[in-house]
């Protein structure tokens, strides 16, 4: 029986490698090659929430314009920094159009997302590249997605996923949602978190 566990764990440890190391490498290239939106709301009221993704829905179609000659994520973020003053501006329009007068601010970055699951892909927990949208205090239920490649809002078909995802990428985000391995690459990251 011993001989038995003697060879069963070792296996095991070496399956569960096999299974969980190239996962978590696609994970880690995803979160480098993908640019997310963060959108904060001014508080959870059914008013707030509901300017909050009239904001995200004129911001992203405003935005898409932009990164039809970008070949990464890197020029990306560039003309996303170059129109921040822009961005804003569509934002507060928007805002005004719904008739509210909360300030909105813009501004790019790194920011942790936990792993999120949408209709037809699921992001893995990471640091990722932002744009954020704060309406106002910022002090409600928030809104996230991938903003380059456009994967959010009706954009994410599954051509156009395998078009702009390398293949390990695209086989992470099209992953079973109940996949464990989103979970173990979400210890690692909130592990990982401890000491940033």
């Amino acid at each position: 029986m011993r001989k038995v566990f003697g060879i069963m764990i070792p296996a095991m440890m070496i399956a569960f490698i096999v299974a969980v190391i190239p996962f978590f490498n696609s994970c880690q290239e995803l979160s480098e090659d993908v640019m997310r939106v963060h959108i904060l709301a001014n508080s959870d009221s059914a008013a707030d929430q509901s300017l909050k993704l009239s904001v995200r829905d004129r911001v992203l179609e405003h935005c898409s314009a932009y990164f039809d000659d970008c070949e990464d994520k890197n020029e990306a973020m560039a003309v996303t920094e170059d129109h921040l003053d822009e961005i804003e501006k569509v934002a507060e329009k928007e805002i005004r159009d719904q008739g509210f007068d909360y300030p909105v601010k813009a501004e790019v970055g790194q920011a942790y997302f936990n792993t999120r699951y949408y209709d037809e892909f699921t992001m893995p927990a990471g640091w990722y590249d932002s744009l954020r949208l704060t309406i106002g205090e910022g002090g409600g239920k928030n809104w996230w997605c991938v903003m380059y490649p456009a994967l959010c809002v009706g954009a994410a078909t599954d051509d156009k996923m395998k078009e702009d995802l390398s293949d390990g990428e695209y086989r992470v985000v099209t992953s079973d949602k109940v996949d464990f391995r989103f979970k173990i690459v979400e210890y690692w990251e909130d592990l990982c978190n401890l000491f940033r």
